[in-house]
Formats: structure tokens, C-alpha cells, sequence
């Protein structure tokens, strides 16, 4: 039941070696990573969370292992961690895959376990494990994941022109008369018909439903002067997301939205603006607050200004009041200010960028201005 396995090249042992260094220098004896965006990232694996325990157990003074179901061994061996030369070891069923890995580390006293693993595999550790302190493993995980490769940044430049293709197609299927739940199935199908391996979500947000930031489409139909909210992000077979998000209008929209929205395209083009190395996640969040607060917007911009996106569509670094860290060349995120006026409506505009050395890269490259359709 193990996904697909496509992976980058530079999904190589130096991954393995390099937070094996990282865990030993924040205390750490062992990391416990179970299927999920880590195991991936660190293996290539994309194994399948499931009740049988899949774990990549890494010691900081010894050679990694992978342990997991017997039923699964040969799908991890025909995955990218069969060609690093990682030990696989296999359980039966009568087995007891938690006790297996307890013997593995008998002298640890500190170990952390990664941020997806399932909470019914934590608590089985905690107990086989009384007297070793478990930690998240998030906090060394994130420092090498937030900086993307060259290799990782075009993955997620393949991502971006994946969904920029699909907005690129929007006029046909949005239009007066339709719901926004028949759109959005023309929508998911096109994500996949354009180069992503699965859905994560589609928001079609018309009318007064725009004023929920994470609208569930619903039978709403699409009336002459909606604006419509398009929120859309897949994966592909990389294992990398995009997400991108831009607001249309099924035929004129009001005049006081059309003017909300120059003040929007101001907000998202000065956060865009404000990347580059040095300056703190929370000035780029700054950068379109400001303006959205000086056109009277700023009550109603009710998220932070971005997320980092890679193997998962929400993960660090985040564009948000209080987070002091400094952007680095590599580190990808999403610049999305938004405003959302209750039983009225709401815009958002969307892009992926990346830190670079010279300043920034959008990854997303469709029109930013209101797309007027026909209604």
C-alpha cells in the first residue's frame, strides 16, 4: 500500500547524515520518524501511514535502520531508501514492532519523535520506554526542510506552473449560473489533468461565501457581480505542493470592492516586495498589513501573510506578526493577504515565492489584476 515513490536526486545518505549531526548537537540520542513528509524527505520513502508500524529509527552514534511490516519489505526496498543502503529490518506479524525498536536503542536517555507520528504510536514508545525522555522531533527537523535545494525549489517551480495552468483555465468553468460545488469539481479534475498526483483542496468561494478565508464550496449558485474566490493546491508526483489563490469576478463586481481590491494588489505586491536575506518573516507580514490598515482593511485581514510550503502545503517558515526569524536564501512560502468583509464578500491574492541571494522569486506567475468573466 506504500504511494508513489518519484524522488529527488539529492535525496541522498548526506540527508541521513546531516540530521543524525543536527539531533546529536540539540542533546538528542535517537529520532523516531514513522510515514509521513519527514520519512520522505529524509528516504524518499513514501510509505503509507497504516496501523502496522513503519519507522526510521536514527541513532546518533550508530547506522540508521527501517523497520517495518514483513508484507511491506519489498515495496521499501523498490522505494528511494532501498538504493541508500539502509538497513531494512521486517516484523511478522505476531511480532511486536514497537519492543523491536526499543532494543534497538538500549542506552538512549533522549529521543524524539516526529511531529506526524499518531498519537496511539507515542503513547506505545512512552510506555515501552518509561524512563527515556520523548520530544518532538520538529525542532531539527524544520531547520533543514525550511531551506530548499535547488533541486527542491524546482520541484516547486514544476508545482506552481502545474496550478498556474489550471487558474489559466478558469473562464471555463466559471460562470453565472453555476454552484460553486460544480466548479469546484471541474477545478479538481483539472488539477490532476495538469500535472499533479492528487487534490489537497479546491475553495470556490462566491458572493458573501468569500468572506470565510477557508469557505467550504457549497451549492451556492453564482450570481452576475459575484466575486469568487479561487483557492486551489495539489501535489505532485515529487511529492512537492503548490497552492495559489486568485479572485475573479463573474461579470462587474460593486465599485467599493473593485477599490478594496487595488488597495489588496498594493499589500501583496509591497510584501513581495519586502523578501529578501535578513529581513524577519514578521516585517514581510508588516509590509502588507500596513497598507490594508491604511485603506481601512486591516480589521478584516484576519490570517498571517503566508506559510512555508514543500513536502507539505503548510510548514515552517511563517509569514506572521511575531516570528522574528530571518529569511535565508532557499526558505519558499506563500505571500496571500486577503480581506474578508462578513456577509458581504472577500479577495485574496496568492503567490509562492522563494528567498534567494539577490531577493526574491515569484513561483507563480498569473496575472494578479481582478479577471473580470463573462457573466
Amino acid at each position: 500500500m506504500a504511494g508513489g515513490d518519484a524522488t529527488l536526486s539529492s535525496v541522498t545518505a548526506d540527508r541521513l547524515s546531516r540530521v543524525r549531526s543536527a539531533a546529536a548537537e540539540a542533546g538528542l540520542d535517537a529520532l523516531l520518524v514513522t510515514p509521513g513528509p519527514d520519512l520522505r524527505y529524509l528516504t524518499g520513502y513514501n510509505a503509507i501511514a497504516l496501523e502496522r508500524l513503519t519507522c526510521l529509527v536514527l541513532p546518533t552514534g550508530a547506522d540508521p535502520l527501517l523497520v517495518v511490516p514483513a508484507l511491506e519489505r519489498p515495496a521499501a526496498e523498490a522505494s528511494p531508501a532501498g538504493a541508500l543502503g539502509l538497513e531494512i529490518v521486517d516484523w511478522q506479524e505476531t511480532d511486536d514492532p514497537v519492543g523491536l525498536v526499543t532494543k534497538m536503542l538500549p542506552t538512549a536517555r533522549r529521543v524524539a519523535v516526529d511531529d506526524h507520528m499518531w498519537a496511539e504510536k507515542v503513547l506505545r514508545f512512552r510506555a515501552a520506554m518509561p524512563e527515556v525522555e520523548q520530544v518532538v522531533a520538529g525542532p531539527v527537523l524544520r531547520e533543514l526542510r525550511m531551506r530548499k535545494s535547488p533541486e527542491e525549489v524546482d520541484a516547486l517551480r514544476e508545482a506552481a506552473a502545474a496550478i498556474d495552468r489550471v487558474h489559466a483555465r478558469m473562464d471555463e468553468w466559471l460562470r453565472v449560473g453555476r454552484t460553486e460545488r460544480e466548479v469546484g469539481r471541474d477545478i479538481a479534475d483539472a488539477i490532476i489533468a495538469e500535472g499533479h498526483v492528487r487534490v489537497d483542496f479546491v475553495i470556490v468561494a462566491s458572493g458573501p461565501s468569500g468572506a470565510s478565508p477557508h469557505h467550504e464550496n457549497s451549492d451556492r449558485v453564482i450570481e452576475a457581480g459575484d466575486p469568487v474566490v479561487v483557492d486551489i493546491g495539489g501535489t505532485t508526483d515529487l511529492g512537492y505542493c503548490s497552492d495559489e489563490t486568485r479572485t475573479y469576478a463573474a461579470g462587474e463586481p460593486p465599485g467599493e470592492f473593485v477599490e478594496a481590491y487595488e488597495a489588496l494588489l498594493r499589500a501583496q505586491e509591497a510584501a513581495v516586495e519586502q523578501v529578501r536575506p535578513g529581513v524577519t518573516a514578521e516585517s514581510v507580514d508588516a509590509a502588507a498589513r500596513a497598507i490594508l490598515s491604511r485603506a481601512g482593511l486591516g480589521e478584516y485581514f484576519v490570517h498571517r501573510t503566508g506559510h512555508g510550503i514543500g513536502l507539505e502545503t503548510h510548514e515552517e517558515p511563517y509569514i506572521v506578526t511575531g516570528n522574528t526569524r530571518r529569511l535565508e536564501p532557499g526558505m519558499a512560502f506563500s505571500i496571500e493577504p486577503g480581506f474578508y468583509l462578513p456577509g458581504r464578500y472577500g479577495a485574496r491574492i496568492e503567490d509562492i515565492v522563494v528567498t534567494t541571494q539577490a531577493g526574491v522569486e515569484r513561483l507563480n506567475l498569473r496575472p494578479h489584476e481582478l479577471l473580470l468573466l463573462e457573466a
